[in-house]
């Protein structure tokens, strides 16, 4: 029995007591919910149905819960109920019921944990959106696993979800990276305000070669090539990168292709038409302070210019026009004084803030090596990059320690801890019991033991207190991924697969799966088997939400 199978048998068993007693059933919840105790010895699960529903119906929540108790008592599969404090019901599956959920998880298959908690919502989900001046560093990395890993989990709980970057391909940083192409180019210091590192050399060089007239042009003419041609090359390498660290998008959206499609103007126009724009010093302001913002933003200067706010207007406008109704963006740590602004922006839209926009910010991540910072890298000069993480301890590690964290808090990465093959490395622990369990499935086709069909499996035998451990366990997938779906946050998937590691070695070290050499193959070792089978499936199914591995060998 699964949790929400389990809260389903308490609705039913308060609309029994309600309908008795004659009180009135329009006081009860759709839906309810049980939770895992922290003291195991408390029972199965809890439920705080009589303690909400007392008030409504004037019925002491002891006496409502004792009603609710003897309902339960009668259900197929319920041990026990006990009332506990004012009024929280403790629940005991017995063995059969609780051991279901193995045949369960087995038949679903990649399908367990997935629901439809956030069907109906569509989201487009920013994540990464380096400028195409250089490698993505590994702050831009910290969001490429995150964003992916929370693109999974909004799809796994029912959302249409629309992953995208955006490429600032406009403006004056990608001036200074032209500028600098073309120093490189003629063997000259880079600019005062421009980019180094020897990525800068080898595009420069890239660039030559598909332009090998571009020396001979003017200044202006070749910067205008090096722009071109270096945004090109450098779109294909970061799209390259993050293609082979597991990440790929729905939609490159081009800052460029804004101000092409006048899509400024468009914006400039909707946000006059809903009068929050006001003229000043020659210049065009939208009056962000009527919705909270520290001080009004210019979106077009006095000499014509645009600003980058004014893009991040039209672009903001752009994704509700293709029909997101929640716009979620990904910002560095150094971005959060930009919340402020964007939530009063979308207001002059005349959207909801807290509805249509979302912010999130990430905190700084350091790959350390023997306890001191690695401080740059050898390609790009200034910072770690997403090869230098990658080449340091892989993708899988990469992307699981990036989402093992909450992204607001600031992490640090030891190259050791990352690439040791113990127990002390969580993703070493997670990917063992995936590999374990496959061994295990390996091992007993070679014994003839399998599980045999579903009818024939005999779940009362998984009565050993670390079979129950690990039912347990189970069974709260769903509700981790919902809940790490709802608040943003991956780590929580992860966090709960090392639990779920624990639970699976000790049942491992405390219960037989494979019958010893001459021994008879019996019910209880097909049970195990299940159970085991089970453990793998939800490993896998945790893993692929991180966008990690599940090996069957290590």
């Amino acid at each position: 029995m699964t949790p929400a199978e389990l809260a389903e048998v308490v609705l039913s068993a308060a609309h029994a007591v309600f309908t008795e007693r004659g009180l009135d059933s329009a006081a009860l919840p759709e839906r309810t919910a049980v939770e895992r105790p922290r003291n195991p010895e408390h029972g199965d699960y809890a439920s705080t149905l009589a303690l909400q529903l007392s008030k409504k119906v004037g019925v002491p929540p002891r006496e409502l819960a004792a009603a609710l108790a003897d309902q339960l008592g009668r259900a197929p599969g319920v041990k026990s109920v006990e009332i506990a404090g004012p009024g929280f019901l403790n629940i005991r599956l017995d063995a059969a019921a609780a051991g279901q959920l193995a045949r369960s998880i087995v038949e679903a298959g990649a399908e367990y944990g997935r629901s439809d908690a956030l069907a109906g919502q569509k989201i487009n989900l920013e994540f990464v959106s380096a400028n195409p001046t250089g490698p993505v560093h590994i702050g831009g990395v910290r969001w490429a696993a995150v964003g992916d890993a929370l693109s999974r989990l909004l799809r796994a709980t029912g959302a249409d979800v629309g992953t995208e970057y955006y490429f600032n391909d406009a403006g004056s940083q990608i001036d200074r990276f032209a500028r600098s192409l073309l120093a490189a180019a003629k063997g000259e210091p880079a600019p005062e305000d421009g980019y180094g590192g020897a990525y800068i050399a080898e595009i420069a060089e890239q660039v030559r070669a598909v332009r090998p007239d571009v020396l001979e042009l003017d200044d202006a003419a070749a910067q205008e090539a090096f722009r071109v041609e270096g945004v090109a090359l450098m779109f294909a390498e970061i799209k390259s990168s993050l293609r082979a660290f597991g990440v790929e998008f729905d939609t490159y959206f081009n800052e460029k292709d804004l101000h092409d499609r006048g899509e400024l103007d468009l914006a400039l126009e909707r946000l006059r038409e809903q009068g929050h724009l006001f003229e000043a010093e020659g210049a065009t302001w939208l009056r962000t302070t009527d919705f909270g913002d520290d001080k009004d933003r210019v979106l077009r200067k006095s000499n014509g210019e645009w600003t980058y706010f004014a893009a991040d207007c039209a672009y903001y406008l752009d994704k509700r026009e293709r029909g997101f109704e929640r716009v979620v963006i990904m910002l560095g740590a150094d971005h959060h004084g930009y919340i402020g602004r964007m939530k009063a922006m979308a207001a002059c839209f005349g959207d909801d803030p807290d509805r249509n926009l979302e912010i999130l910010i990430g905190q700084l991540v350091n790959l350390v090596r023997e306890g001191a910072p690695v401080r740059m890298s050898k390609r790009a000069g200034t910072v770690v990059t997403l090869e230098d993480l990658v080449d340091a301890i892989g993708v899988d590690a990469s992307r699981y320690a990036l989402a093992r964290y909450s992204s607001d808090s600031p992490i640090d990465i030891d190259v050791e801890l990352w690439t040791r093959a113990t127990r002390d490395n969580p993703v070493y622990y997670v990917q063992y019991v995936a590999a374990r369990t496959a061994s295990v499935g390996r091992n007993a086709a070679e014994v003839g033991l399998t599980r045999g069909d579903a009818a024939g499996f005999r779940a009362e035998l998984l009565g050993h207190e670390k079979e129950n451990e690990l039912l347990k366990a189970l069974a709260e997938f769903p509700a981790v991924v919902a809940t790490a779906a709802e608040l943003r946050g991956p780590h929580r998937v992860a966090r709960y697969l090392e639990e779920l590691a624990g639970a699976y070695h000790r049942f491992y070290d405390n219960c037989r799966i494979l019958p010893r050499g001459d021994e008879e193959v019996t019910d209880l070792h097909r049970a195990r088997l299940w159970l085991n089978d089970a453990t793998r499936v939800v490993i896998a199914n945790g893993l692929h939400l991180l966008g990690v591995t599940a090996p069957e060998r290590m």
